[in-house]
């Protein structure tokens, strides 16, 4: 009994020492976040623009438009668990994330300036090279970004590094998507000196340019731990972690929901500024004051001291439906609906830093349960997925509700019925769909209360691994 007791003693000890010194240096956490900047600075645009551009610059009606960003992401959602598969079954010098940045940075930034490159095509074949591209694209995107949050997890055992590092890599990727949403216009009409299609081509391929050095510098100082021990983990064992993995399932559904809200407004938001309140310039005005949300971001590790992570998510879920509401109530007062924007983008930056942080701590609760890691199927469709059929959904429901009721690119000024389904798109559907994610995240609360029994387990078995081995 008391050679257990003691050897129990030493395994808790060796626990407490491995979490102490795993510990992330601030510039690779500075340099982690460069990954998901580049990220951001490229898909932001396509989240943002990408049915505007189809429908205003690129030529398409609005309903093949939604009808293929629906079938794109349908197909790149997909490609989500696939790609946490591959990151799963990767075995590497280098880790099981972090080649991945290697390997795609090219593919991604090639194929997002294709897509917004418009060819001398018509009819059938224009149509065929949009969605062509736009599946590329997204699927490059996903092998790029499923490693962002995968690799986080293997970075360091560290909870609080691990909600730091996290926190950074959110701020710089919320930098990325300011240059994209703020610049990309204004610099696509002074590049394309009138010609729009010219201009945005020549435009991404600049941006194109900038977030590929950034993913190189990412990929260069980021260092995985314990690759020596690293194990292929088989598609079955992959799903074995996700059998009763309830904070898993839990935040699959709420990030979901999410990104479906996010990306209704996003899609929406374009055509609120330019038809509904008649000026094209308070687009990128708008986007450039969602930096603001950085405010968020950067205190997320402050409230989650005194909310806890569930409360917290709740909290900025809220904050976010009160400005969507806020705008809805200002109508054409342009002040008033800057301060609730203001307010929705601190809350959505907030919720969305949340999510990406607690898929991480499901890896954990899948290896605690089940005895398999598996960090890339778990946080590809935590994070990826999510990202990839959320925002589908999002630009689908945006476009079919605008068909629905008659916008037309080709029109100059729009019916009441079309701009008034434009204002519900962007403010209403929002509030009822980020609504659902709330709810969901009040039930998360039972399971984050686990949360410190399962990084202790997990500390010793880790602790007994090393000894073992060592012997």
């Amino acid at each position: 009994m008391s050679s257990n007791a003691g050897q129990s003693d030493h395994n808790v000890a060796a626990a407490q020492a491995l979490l102490k010194n795993d510990r992330l240096p601030f510039h690779r956490k500075v340099t982690y976040g460069f990954t998901d900047m580049a990220g951001n600075l490229l898909y932001c645009i396509v989240g943002s623009y990408m049915l505007y551009f189809f429908t205003n610059v690129f030529g398409l009606s609005v309903g093949t438009a939604g009808s293929l960003l629906l079938l794109g992401r349908f197909i790149d959602a997909i490609g989500a668990p696939v790609m946490g598969v591959l990151v799963d079954h990767t075995h590497s010098k280098y880790g099981k994330s972090r080649p991945w940045f290697l390997w795609m940075a090219l593919p991604f930034t090639i194929f997002i300036w294709l897509l917004f490159t418009t060819p001398a095509i018509s009819g059938t074949a224009k149509i065929v090279y949009a969605g062509g591209m736009y599946i590329l694209a997204e699927l490059a995107y996903t092998a790029m970004s499923t490693p962002i949050t995968s690799v986080l997890p293997n970075l360091t055992s560290n909870s609080d590094d691990r909600m730091s590092a996290n926190s950074i890599r959110l701020v710089l990727g919320n930098v990325g998507n300011f240059f994209a949403v703020t610049f990309i216009m204004p610099l696509a009409s002074a590049v394309g000196h009138g010609n729009e299609q010219r201009g945005w081509s020549i435009a991404v391929g600049i941006y194109a340019v900038i977030g590929f050095i950034l993913l190189m510098i990412g990929f260069l100082d980021m260092r995985e731990k314990n690759i020596e021990n690293d194990e292929i983990v088989t598609i079955k064992e992959s799903l074995k972690a996700t059998k009763g993995n309830w904070p898993w399932i839990l935040i699959v559904a709420a990030n979901l929901i999410y990104w479906t809200a996010y990306s209704a407004r996003n899609a929406a938001l374009p055509y609120y500024f330019q038809y509904n309140l008649d000026d094209k310039g308070l687009i990128s005005f708008f986007n450039g004051f969602s930096i603001i949300q950085i405010i968020g971001m950067a205190s997320v590790p402050f409230f989650v001291k005194f909310m806890h992570k569930w409360g917290t998510t709740v909290f900025m879920l809220a904050m976010t439906m009160v400005g969507q509401i806020w705008m809805g109530l200002a109508g054409g007062n342009v002040t008033s609906a800057l301060i609730g924007w203001i307010l929705a983008c601190i809350g959505s930056g907030s919720a969305c830093t949340m999510f990406f942080a607690m898929v991480g701590d499901t890896v954990d609760f899948g290896e605690w349960k089940s005895g398999v890691r598996a960090n890339g199927l778990l946080t590809a469709m935590g994070a990826s997925f999510c990202i990839q059929m959320g925002s589908g959904f999002g630009s689908f429901i945006a476009a079919k509700i605008m068909a629905a009721f008659g916008f037309s690119a080709a029109k100059a000024t729009q019916s009441a019925a079309s701009m008034s389904s434009i204002s519900f798109t962007f403010i209403w559907i929002p509030v009822i769909i980020y609504a659902i994610s709330l709810i969901i995240m009040v039930i998360y609360r039972k399971w984050e209360r686990h949360e410190p029994i399962v990084t202790e387990e997990l500390a010793e078995r880790h602790a007994q691994t090393q000894e073992d081995a060592a012997e």
